[in-house]
């Protein structure tokens, strides 16, 4: 089995929802990531690249037709390029990841390039056919920014409740409160202003330069979500996003009377963004003329109730790090994705031998926004970033997946 390196990995600024990257369609979104990719190593043939893997998790709107494939036409790479789009909902990215790195160490493949992409913003509504041709009643058209749709009655209900009353649930599981929530989301956004203020992010940004109709075109050069004012004061106003009763939901116990704790401020927010990652064998590292930023070492994937997704990535890491020989103690730094505070504070939880000191050190989804198919493209890149910044060491990236599942993935220098 081959050794498999990252060379370089970049992405966009993450944008608000409806914020600096809505007029931009996603399809551009990852041809731009790639692009930039690319150019940081003009060593490089392009046309030794032997596949693109894109991850997306709608796939409803101007991403069809296998944006993996539109993204690398789009990013000028040559026709024989091949491309593919995967789906594993919030770990797209990573899973995109994943696919090219398990074809390197195969030997199915020397160069390749991986990535994510969704535009959230750009989402459409999409209204199903009808069993019978010219209905006379209503139809409903759906959105695919987020969540369940056109969801099969045969599906346990349990397991198709809204994502943040998952969250709830574990809250519940853990007895997580509402102030323990706001504190690490706080702290999210703390971290993350730090890291911007620091230069931490530059290495992996690619800004995107926007046309307006009048006046000089405008550069997205940093993560719109981040929120250096952020306060506990301002958090404690928000109402709960989905318990306001203060019975629980589905039989379970509150941790604390008042209804739901989850809230806009200890969630992760919509948003748009796009990631890319160029990974190589020894030889494709030659043809490169670079230096790695890290190795790829393991991979780690688990299920379990969709109604408890979000603590799925507790044992996805836990195997990860069994098949890489390395343990908790061993770690400089673990990014797990801020879908929800009450979903990472629940994970915590479960690792007891988890020093959380090196938990997300540059902020996280929280802060820096949730572009569900680029998100876990964006953390393999950040700790990759991380690593070669140190030197060397031990990360892991990870992420919570819609429908009980998670994924996590090693990474060493």
């Amino acid at each position: 089995m081959r050794d498999v390196y990252i060379v370089d990995a970049v992405r966009t600024p993450v944008g608000r929802y409806n914020g600096a990257l809505a007029s931009v369609r996603p399809d551009d979104l990852a041809a731009h990531a790639i692009r930039e990719l690319l150019a940081r190593t003009p060593d490089l043939d392009p046309s030794r690249i032997e596949d693109v893997y894109v991850g997306n998790a709608n796939g409803a709107g101007e991403e069809n037709r296998n944006v993996g494939r539109m993204a690398a036409l789009l990013a000028g790479l040559p026709t024989s390029v091949p491309g593919v789009t995967v789906n594993r909902l919030c770990a797209s990215g990573l899973e995109a990841v994943v696919q090219a790195a398990r074809a390197i160490r195969c030997g199915d493949a020397s160069i390749a390039v991986a990535g994510g992409v969704e535009s959230m913003t750009r989402a459409p509504y999409v209204l199903p056919k009808n069993d019978k041709p010219f209905p006379a009643a209503h139809t409903e058209l759906y959105s695919t920014t987020l969540g369940w749709r056109m969801v099969n009655p045969r599906m346990e209900p349990q397991w198709t409740i809204p994502l943040g009353e998952s969250a709830e649930l574990i809250a519940d599981k853990h007895k997580i409160s509402r102030a323990q929530q706001d504190e690490f989301a706080l702290a999210s956004h703390q971290k993350a202003a730090k890291a911007q203020a620091e230069g931490l992010f530059d290495a992996e940004l690619a800004p995107v330069t926007i046309p307006q109709r009048k006046g000089d075109p405008r550069v997205v050069a940093a993560d719109e979500s981040v929120r250096p004012d952020a306060s506990l004061a301002a958090m404690a106003k928000l109402k709960p996003s989905f318990r306001t009763a203060s019975e629980a939901r589905w039989g379970s116990p509150r941790p604390e009377a008042g209804g739901g704790t989850v809230t806009a401020g200890n969630a992760s927010p919509l948003n748009d963004g796009a990631a890319a990652l160029l990974l190589v064998d020894e030889e494709g590292l030659k043809a490169t003329g670079r230096e790695p930023l890290a190795r790829v070492s393991a991979t780690g994937v688990h299920a379990l109730d969709p109604d408890y997704f979000g603590l799925a990535p507790v044992e996805a890491v836990n195997r990860a790090l069994a098949k890489a020989g390395k343990s908790f103690a061993d770690l400089d730094v673990l990014e797990l994705n801020e879908a929800f505070a009450a979903q990472v504070l629940g994970c915590v939880a479960e690792w007891p031998e988890f020093d959380p000191a090196v938990l997300n050190p540059q902020g996280g989804a929280i802060a820096l926004g949730h572009p569900l198919g680029a998100s876990g493209a964006r953390l393999a890149g950040t700790v990759a970033h991380r690593l070669a910044r140190k030197g060397g060491g031990v990360g892991v990236a990870t992420l919570c997946i819609g429908v009980g599942q998670g994924l996590a993935l090693v990474l060493e220098r």
